[in-house]
C-alpha cells in the first residue's frame, strides 16, 4: 500500500467525538496508514469549562493530545474531521480553524485532499446530515475529494444509515445511543483506500 497519511481533526466536549476519532484511527491502521488525531483549539472561556463536570474532566483526560497545526493539513494526504453538531452546522471551534486555511488553498496546497466527516447530536433530526454538509462545503472550497461512506458496507445501515458520514445520538446520560464503531472503522478505511488511489494517480 502507498504510505496515506491521516489527519483525524476532533472537536469534543464530552468525549463523543474524540472516541469516534480514536475509532477512526483504528480503522486507518488496520488499513496501513500513518495516523495523527489532532484536536482543534478551544474557543470557550475557562470559565464555562470550569462549571461543566463533564466538560472539565474531558479537557483534563485530552490534555496531551497535540492541537491541529496548518502544517499537518499540509502533511496529510487525506483528513477526517469529527464534531458535533451546532444548529446544524459545525462547532465555532472547528470553523474557526478552518477560517486560517485561506494561506494554504490560495497557494493549493489543499486540493485533492480526500476528506471524510463524522458527527453528533443528542437526537437522531438534530442536525447530523446538515452539520457533515456544512464541513464539506468548505471542503469543496479546497478542491479536495469527499470520500463519503455512502452504502459502500452493511455496517453503515446498523449504525443508522448516514450516507454522508458516520452519524451518532448521544443520550442524555452522555453516552452513545448506536452501535457506530464498525461504522466508523469502514468509513476510515474507505477514506484511507480512496486517498491511495489519489496518491498512486498523482506520483
Amino acid at each position: 500500500m502507498t504510505n496515506v497519511k491521516l489527519a483525524v481533526i476532533y472537536y469534543s466536549m464530552g468525549g463523543t467525538n474524540y472516541q469516534l476519532a480514536k475509532w477512526a484511527e483504528e480503522g486507518a491502521k488496520e488499513a496501513g496508514a500513518e495516523v495523527k488525531v489532532l484536536k482543534v483549539p478551544e474557543l470557550a472561556p475557562q470559565s464555562a469549562i470550569e462549571g461543566n463536570p463533564v466538560w472539565k474532566s474531558h479537557v483534563e483526560a485530552t490534555k496531551d493530545v497535540p492541537e491541529v497545526k496548518l502544517d499537518d493539513l499540509e502533511w496529510a494526504d487525506a483528513i477526517i474531521f469529527s464534531v458535533p453538531t451546532r444548529f446544524g452546522n459545525m462547532p465555532a471551534q472547528m470553523k474557526q480553524f478552518l477560517d486560517t486555511t485561506g494561506g494554504l488553498w490560495f497557494n493549493g496546497k489543499l486540493m485533492n485532499k480526500v476528506v471524510s466527516a463524522m458527527t453528533s447530536a443528542q437526537n437522531p433530526h438534530g442536525g447530523q446530515e446538515a452539520t457533515i454538509l456544512s464541513l464539506y462545503t468548505s471542503m469543496y472550497h479546497w478542491g479536495a475529494i469527499v470520500a463519503a461512506p455512502g452504502y459502500t458496507d452493511p455496517v453503515t445501515f446498523g449504525a443508522g444509515g448516514n450516507p454522508y458520514g458516520t452519524s451518532v445520538t448521544v443520550g442524555q446520560d452522555g453516552k452513545m445511543i448506536e452501535d457506530v464503531q464498525a461504522a466508523v472503522k469502514h468509513q476510515a478505511k474507505r477514506t484511507v483506500t480512496v486517498a491511495e488511489w489519489v496518491k498512486k494517480a498523482n506520483q
